[in-house]
């Protein structure tokens, strides 16, 4: 009976009874309660042996979602059922996927006679792909809790991790219902009036005068104004850094899958808009190109292609880059460059790539801010090593904001961000240039 394990209070009766055999040396008379002590617990022990093995007693179910998002806490849920004819007392051990790295002491759950019971608990993946969970191990102990008996269930079911759909969900509801704000997007005016006509409609009270129709209010009686909308059909390109320089952590998860989480927020908001999403990832080659679409089935397509995308350790190739935007993106474009530059040198060696690609398109760098450094530079040196390391980090956080002023006198636009807030400030930065006309 491999799946049959003796529970702590067996061993405490167990040496309980030892140590009275121990004390029948100095009170002859408690050898015979030693005696009947053990034949007790061994009766009992077979008793509940047998009742525990006496029928189908415990089955599990792990439910699973269809895929996890990642970076987001995403729901488990596992069906106990008690199919003995007692009250049971289980304790169950998950076999995590070995990305989580848990090892917890497992869940305690009570099922009365015959009672169904769902267990809730919530995983965070910090990386994309394939996870693969174990065994749900349930131990059962019966009226005595002498023994457990072991069940093992839901071996090797699978679920792929994807790039962060639970946090674009969130934002394409404040959008469709005009809520950004509550999540930190900003309201910002815009710049005279929308670029297309859309149709005519009757006047209400606050519309611009400047607005009305005065040929169709002549035909129909009735005050008529012309609406417009937001120039639409425009391209907005995500373009995704995998080289070296994002695979940096922050919190667990690298740069590279923040970026891919703020772009699948940023092409769904476009596509919200009336923009038309594409992508293209690189490192030191093209890795893949979704041209830009406002088909249904689009942000399918790229969420597909995010999901398989991981850092590479060479540098990126910003000529390769900039031959491939020239040839496929063909129509003035707003590009969202993903990357990393740490230094005003490192920045240098592509600006010319970049200013070309800045011509023909409207080109926005996002900058990651290393937010480790924070903690430095809030610390008080009290050695002579201190101070040292407290200069490098102001350097580094100067290097950052010249990085900002240098693409800003080529008139690059550019978004100095931690991690943690990238979404939400890229969604303000496309926000701003569309209202603004730019795009």
């Amino acid at each position: 009976m491999k799946n049959l394990f003796l529970t702590r209070r067996f061993f405490y009766l167990f040496w309980g009874c030892v140590l009275l055999f121990i004390f029948s040396l100095m009170v002859s008379w408690l050898i015979a309660v030693a005696i009947v002590g053990v034949m007790v617990i061994a009766a009992s022990t077979l008793i509940e042996i047998t009742i525990l093995y006496a029928s189908k007693g415990i089955t599990a179910e792990r439910i699973l979602p269809e895929k996890f998002s990642n970076g987001n806490d995403n729901p488990v849920q596992i069906l106990f059922e008690n199919r003995y004819g007692f009250p049971v007392k289980l304790r169950i051990y998950e076999d995590y996927p070995v990305q989580f790295q848990i090892r917890d002491g497992g869940f305690d759950v009570s099922l009365a006679r015959n009672e169904s019971k769902h267990l809730n608990y919530s995983l965070k993946p910090l990386k994309r792909g394939e996870y693969i969970f174990g065994y749900v191990n349930t131990l059962v102990t019966g009226p005595l809790g002498l023994v457990y008996r072991r069940f093992r269930t839901c071996k090797d079911q699978k679920v792929a991790v994807y790039p962060s759909f639970l946090q674009m969900r969130r934002f394409e509801l404040m959008a469709v219902s005009n809520r950004l704000t509550e999540i930190g997007i900003k309201k910002i005016r815009k710049a005279g009036n929308s670029a297309e006509f859309e149709h005519i409609r009757p006047y209400v009270q606050g519309d611009d005068p400047r607005k009305v129709n005065w040929q169709a209010t002549a035909r129909r009686g009735d005050l008529m104004v012309n609406n417009y909308q937001d120039e639409r059909s425009q391209q907005v390109y995500c373009l995704v850094d995998k080289g070296r320089v994002m695979k940096m952590p922050f919190e667990g998860m690298s740069l590279l899958d923040y970026a891919i989480n703020a772009s699948l927020v940023l092409l769904n908001t476009a596509m919200i808009k009336g923009d038309k999403a594409g992508l293209i990832t690189f490192s030191n080659q093209i890795s893949n190109i979704v041209p830009a679409e406002r088909r249904p089935t689009q942000m399918n397509k790229i969420m597909e292609v995010l999901y398989n995308q991981r850092t590479f350790y060479k540098e990126s190739d910003y000529e390769i880059l900039y031959a491939t935007a020239k040839l496929k993106i063909t129509q003035r474009s707003l590009l969202i460059l993903f990357t990393n530059f740490e230094t005003i040198e490192g920045l240098k060696r592509q600006l010319f790539f970049l200013r070309k690609l800045a011509r023909q398109h409207l080109l926005v760098v996002v900058i990651f801010e290393n937010t480790e450094l924070n903690s430095l530079l809030e610390s008080s040196p009290k050695t002579l090593e201190d101070i040292y390391i407290k200069t490098i980090a102001e350097k580094f956080k100067l290097d950052k904001r010249l990085l900002v002023r240098e693409l800003e006198q080529y008139g690059i636009h550019s978004i100095l961000t931690t991690p943690g807030n990238l979404t939400v400030n890229i969604i303000n930065k496309y926000l701003e240039l569309k209202a603004r006309g730019s795009m």
